[in-house]
């Protein structure tokens, strides 16, 4: 997997964080730069380590379906993707929950809610020859970067885009997933 392919990897699996981060900064008057990146921090460790858990436990599977590796990625991938062009399409209720700035475990608990697609990229990534250590930390990056930004951009553009960044993600995770199925037929 090249770089180009690693960066769109990691700008996919950000954009829920950002999503939720937007949602965030929306729901407070004037977010605080300290306190967007600190939210940022928060999830890009999680978002970067959770790869790492789905790649160790891809490895162990890895050399019993090598003829299939790059239709599992395949599938993981889209699938993933589809389910995030389908979270990006619904309708988000006025009452649903933010993240809570007050308290680290809620951020925390979000966070890893938001890192679980990473995961089973990760267990995708296994299958192919991908620097695990680079992809994780390409995509803890991205989800630090855009989750500082989708909280002190939230005020501005969380009535226009909100959740609907994941359809972004979605259809970059989908082209990821193609990217990887031909340049292995």
């Amino acid at each position: 997997m090249n770089l180009f392919a690693l960066l769109l990897l990691a700008l996919a699996m950000s954009t829920d964080a950002f999503a939720a981060a937007i949602g965030k900064g929306a729901s407070q008057k004037y977010p605080r730069f300290s306190d967007a990146l600190k939210l940022g921090l928060i999830f890009g460790t999680i978002e970067a380590i959770t790869p790492l858990i789905g790649w160790l436990i891809g490895k162990s599977a890895a050399a019993h379906v090598e003829a299939w590796d790059h239709w599992i990625a395949f599938t993981l991938l889209v699938a993933l993707g589809l389910h995030m062009i389908y979270e990006g399409m619904k309708p988000v209720s006025e009452d649903e929950e933010q993240p809570n700035g007050q308290s680290f475990l809620k951020i925390a608990l979000t966070a890893v809610g938001t890192s679980i697609d990473a995961m089973a990229v990760g267990v995708g990534l296994a299958f192919i020859n991908v620097n695990i250590l680079l992809a994780a930390g390409l995509i803890g990056l991205a989800t630090t970067i855009m989750v500082t930004l989708g909280v002190m951009l939230g005020r501005i553009v969380g009535s226009v885009l909100g959740h609907r960044a994941e359809i972004f993600g979605g259809l970059t995770l989908i082209g990821v997933g193609g990217w990887i199925l031909t340049s292995h037929l």
